[in-house]
């Protein structure tokens, strides 16, 4: 995904989270009345955030809470910044309000028993 549109303040991007409303996701979750996975919805956010801050996630922890549904059409927005640490908090919106919000933090294993205890 690009960041394209994207507009960067500081350490603020925007940027439009544009997901198909002919999306398969939207398919089998749930007929009659589909509504976008969670996962699939954080997995469009964390690329969009990779590319946008040329970052490799695959060492950061994500915490997310989902707000509202998405269901096929809706226009999203994901906003993200930096914060005092070392984390980025994010939001996606949707003109119904905030769909979701979190964070990513950066994650490193514990350290490893060097003295053989």
């Amino acid at each position: 995904m690009s960041e394209q549109g994207a507009r960067m303040n500081d350490t603020a991007m925007t940027a439009a989270l544009p997901i198909s409303a002919e999306h398969a996701a939207f398919a089998g979750h749930f007929p009659g009345m589909p509504v976008l996975p969670g996962a699939v919805l954080i997995d469009a956010a964390l690329r969009t955030i990779a590319a946008g801050r040329r970052l490799d996630l695959t060492r950061w922890r994500v915490t997310v809470k989902f707000l509202e549904v998405v269901r096929p059409g809706d226009a999203l927005t994901l906003e993200h910044a930096t914060g005092a640490g070392s984390g980025i908090r994010f939001s996606i919106m949707s003109p119904h309000g905030t769909v979701a919000s979190g964070t990513l933090s950066a994650w490193s294993p514990a350290p490893q028993d060097t003295d053989g205890a």
